[in-house]
Order: structure tokens, then C-alpha cells, then sequence
């Protein structure tokens, strides 16, 4: 005979630990999942005081392989990329969020005003879109850490409108960047628009690329 021992017996559970699912508990589960199916879908909270950008997000320099203007801003959004140029083939390239849909705006344009911890008031058109969301800020929001325009904003502008109500700037919601996302601005992470603003000069020409993708 083998003396291999058989395994032993599963037990039975313990009567007070086994509850019987009654027809009642199973209403109440189904119940309670169907409200759950109301609720939005689950997002991680953020929080811009201990977000820690990618490493793939932080500023880089690189050389292009065609010359442009040095002090010149190109952003290319199907990259999420805007580069300023240091010298004709030397930039700095930054990682950030655009404008989302069809609300992105390529052209050519000058950066006619750069402001420090900027107000802002949302546009006529943004508060059409969604004046539950912007109404309230209609006659403006001061600037500070909560505004939408972050710690630093330039401004551009172009021969028939002058100022186009387009801006590059900071964000209170850095874990944003690399998204499409904007109602029609770029923006960058608030320490990336602070080191952005302190090397572009006004007068600077500003190329939107147009979006392929």
C-alpha cells in the first residue's frame, strides 16, 4: 500500500461564520451597485502642492535640425511640445497641455505682454460653452495659486486683433500637462512658465503649428 497520506478533508465551515445570502441581501447588493452605476467613474485626486512632475515633462535642450529665430516660441501640438529657441538650432523644449477639440488656434504671433501672478476673466465664448462653470467668474478672478492662469502668463497678439485673448501660461493642475485640455490657451507647469517667462523677451514672434492629428 502506498503511504502517501491523502489530503484531508475540507471542514465544514463554522455555522455562525457561513451567513446564508438571503433573497432580501441580494435586492440590497443589486440596489446599491446601481446607484454606484450613477456615480462618475473613479479618478485619483491630485493635488498640485505634492504632484510630482514625469521626468519625460521636465525641460530639456536639444538641437533641431533647421534654424529658426533665436528668442523665437514654436509649439507643436501633436507633440505637446513648445522649444524656445536659444540660438538658430539650440532650444529649450518644454512639455505642455493645449487647447482641446477644435478650440486650438494655429498661427503666427508676437508676444505682446508677459504679466506676473495674472487676473483672469474667462472670454464670451467660454462662458456660452459652459456658463454653470464661468459665469461666476465673469467680472474676474484675482491672481494666486487657485487662478487658472497660474504663476506667470504671456500674451498673444497678431495684426488684426491685437491682443487674440490666446495665452501661454502657468496652471494650478500640473498633472494636466501633455493633454489636450484648454479652452484655447497652452499651458505649462508653474515652475516650467517661470523659467519660460524669464528668457523670452517682448516682441518675440510665436508660432502655432497646426495640428495633425
Amino acid at each position: 500500500m502506498s503511504n502517501l497520506r491523502k489530503d484531508p478533508p475540507a471542514l465544514p465551515c463554522p455555522r455562525m461564520s457561513c451567513p446564508r445570502l438571503s433573497r432580501r441581501h441580494l435586492l440590497t447588493a443589486a440596489l446599491s451597485a446601481g446607484a454606484l452605476a450613477t456615480l462618475p467613474r473613479p479618478v485619483v485626486a491630485q493635488d498640485a502642492a505634492t504632484y510630482v512632475v514625469p521626468p519625460e515633462h521636465q525641460p530639456m535642450t536639444l538641437n533641431l535640425m533647421d534654424a529658426y529665430p533665436p528668442g523665437a516660441i514654436l509649439v507643436d501640438p501633436d507633440a505637446f511640445a513648445l522649444y524656445l529657441m536659444l540660438d538658430a538650432q539650440f532650444a529649450m523644449r518644454f512639455t505642455v497641455g493645449i487647447a482641446k477639440g477644435n478650440l486650438y488656434e494655429a498661427g503666427n504671433f508676437t508676444l505682446g505682454a508677459k504679466k506676473e501672478w495674472p487676473s483672469w476673466t474667462p472670454t464670451k465664448d467660454m462662458i456660452a460653452r459652459d456658463p454653470e462653470h464661468y459665469a461666476q467668474y465673469a467680472d474676474g478672478m484675482p491672481g494666486g495659486p487657485g487662478n487658472p492662469l497660474g504663476a506667470r502668463a504671456l500674451y498673444l497678439f497678431d495684426e488684426a486683433r491685437g491682443d487674440t485673448f490666446l495665452r501661454i501660461h502657468g496652471t494650478p493642475q500640473p498633472w494636466t500637462i501633455g493633454t489636450a485640455v484648454s479652452n484655447g490657451c497652452v499651458r505649462l507647469v508653474n515652475e516650467h512658465i517661470e523659467l519660460l517667462y524669464d528668457r523670452v523677451q517682448l516682441g518675440a514672434p510665436i508660432v502655432l503649428y497646426p495640428r495633425s492629428i
